[in-house]
């Protein structure tokens, strides 16, 4: 062990199923949320972009006030984001996809498990897919997904 450094016993995160209708009641609150995550995280790539384009045109061997400035503002992006992110967690919804906001919540069909799956700038949630598949997998509606959750 490290001077100063603890070691934390790690537990495993109780998972939160929902019902369709569960899921869909959080969307008003994700849907904000996700928005802002999005908008940083467009915004923070743009950084990096420019710092990384800033940094190869540079000679010099530290960085420059330019570069020193992007720092500061890539950090402070970041920083909202892990904040936005933190808003999600008590709602139990699992975050998928920074560039489109993809979201996904535990759901149980046929007695397994599956999420439900929703992206920005959709009503509701309408498809779902197995844990393992992810987003290429999505499908319509067409059992009783999420009505044995809870």
């Amino acid at each position: 062990m490290f001077p100063g450094f603890e070691e934390e016993e790690v537990t495993p995160k109780k998972v939160r199923y929902f019902t369709l209708e569960q899921a869909n009641e959080t969307l008003p609150f994700v849907r904000r949320v996700v928005s802002d995550i999005v908008d940083a995280y467009r915004k923070w790539k743009e950084k990096i972009y420019r710092f990384e384009l800033v940094a190869a045109e540079s000679d010099a061997a530290e960085e420059s006030e330019e570069q020193a400035t992007l720092r500061e503002e890539i950090d402070g992006i970041a920083q909202r984001i892990n904040r936005f992110v933190a808003e999600l967690e008590p709602v139990g919804c699992v975050l998928k996809g920074f560039d489109d906001g993809l979201i996904d919540f535990y759901s149980k069909m046929d007695g397994g498990d599956v999420f439900l799956c929703w992206k920005l700038g959709e009503d509701t949630i309408e498809h779902w897919h197995e844990l393992d598949v992810g987003f290429a997998g999505r499908q319509p509606f067409v059992s009783s997904a999420g009505k044995e959750g809870g």
